[in-house]
């Protein structure tokens, strides 16, 4: 373990050199692993958990799409892939990767399976900081422990099979065994992360929030459209609005972000480019930060995580949600967007 200096600021993280998989296979070597549910990040956790050699079963609801998935992935029925209660009784580690509205569902029946020394282990924040609303208090027995890929669950397992991991962040909010850390380093290595560090549930729900109705959903797909419809407005057509909101980032300066910073990027742009960025930047910054603070308010009360549970909670939500999503889908930008996707020198082929 590393303090490593984020600018200025020391913080602890692990790597997978430092606690490699072998470490983590001995700390888990007793230990069933229940997966419970196959739908966002199940799979990538469960399927890289049982290619690092770990113990690992799954619980799904059987007659379920997410049931033949998991089948099609090579989790036997009756050996490693049972119902959610079967498979909870089994495990000796719970992961308890349901929706969040799923585990509010599913805790009344999960909480009975519960035995004295198991780990209760979450990908989110959510339940536990949120239990008023929830009623997800774990029993005092038992390890309560986090570790939270910062990636989709289809990243997590890409990047386990390109070989590059994902980054993690790990908390222990209950240690009843002694050992709720290192069960927690270890899960998170055998999970796939290229790193973990360290944080509270409390700050991983309010920054997971934050960021997924912020810079990485949300502002994003509002941004993105308020500039494609300006510049269609103005009478560019939709293949030139598309490719400079939104082609030109994914496929070109987006990498150059990653690669080594913003600053890298815009050294990367043309001067004029420079200018226009460096000077704009600011005026955007400050246009929303007001509504960041609104929005970081509206988590840090539940506001945000009452319409989750009150939206994801009701009969027809699933149709609900297919409507919101085909409004996007079939809006002139993304069709511009799938007509330019189709032009890519790789999809020509």
């Amino acid at each position: 373990m590393a303090l490593i200096d984020f600018g200025g600021v020391l913080e602890e993280v692990i790597t997978s050199e430092e606690f490699p998989v072998g470490k983590a296979k001995s700390i888990l070597k007793d230990e069933t692993v229940a997966v419970l549910g196959y739908g966002i990040q199940g799979p990538g956790q469960a399927l890289n958990l049982r290619d690092n050699g770990i113990n690992v079963i799954v619980g799904q609801r059987e007659e379920s799409n997410s049931w033949e998935r998991a089948k099609a992935d090579g989790f036997i029925p009756g050996k490693t892939l049972f119902p959610l209660e079967e498979a909870a009784r089994r495990g000796t580690v719970i992961q308890f990767l349901l929706s969040d509205a799923g585990q509010v569902a599913a805790w009344p029946m999960i909480k009975n399976c519960l035995n004295k020394g198991d780990a209760l282990y979450f990908s989110h924040g959510f339940s536990i900081v949120y239990k008023d609303q929830t009623g997800i208090i774990p029993p005092e027995d038992v390890d309560v422990i986090l570790a939270a890929p910062k990636g989709s669950g289809r990243t997590v397992r890409t990047n386990f099979l390109n070989g590059s991991g994902i980054n993690a962040s790990f908390a222990v909010h209950q240690d009843y065994t002694g050992r709720a850390k290192e069960r927690i380093l270890a899960l998170g290595i055998a999970i796939g992360s290229g790193y973990l560090f360290h944080t509270t549930f409390e700050r991983e729900v309010h920054s997971d929030l934050t960021g997924e109705r912020g810079v990485l959903m949300g502002c994003l797909a509002g941004v993105m459209e308020a500039q494609y419809n300006l510049l269609r407005n103005h009478g560019h057509s939709p293949s030139e609005a598309f490719n400079e909101t939104v082609e030109e980032l994914t496929q070109s300066l987006i990498r150059l972000v990653a690669e080594n910073g913003m600053d890298w990027m815009f050294s990367n742009c043309s001067t004029t480019a420079q200018r226009g960025a460096l000077d704009w930047a600011p005026k955007f910054r400050d246009a929303v930060s007001p509504v960041f603070d609104n929005l970081y308010q509206s988590v840090i009360s539940g506001k945000e995580t009452e319409r989750v549970l009150e939206a994801n909670s009701t009969s027809d939500y699933r149709e609900k949600l297919q409507k919101e999503l085909d409004e996007i889908h079939n809006s002139e930008m993304w069709k511009a967007g799938a007509s330019v996707r189709s032009l890519r020198p790789e999809n020509r082929k």
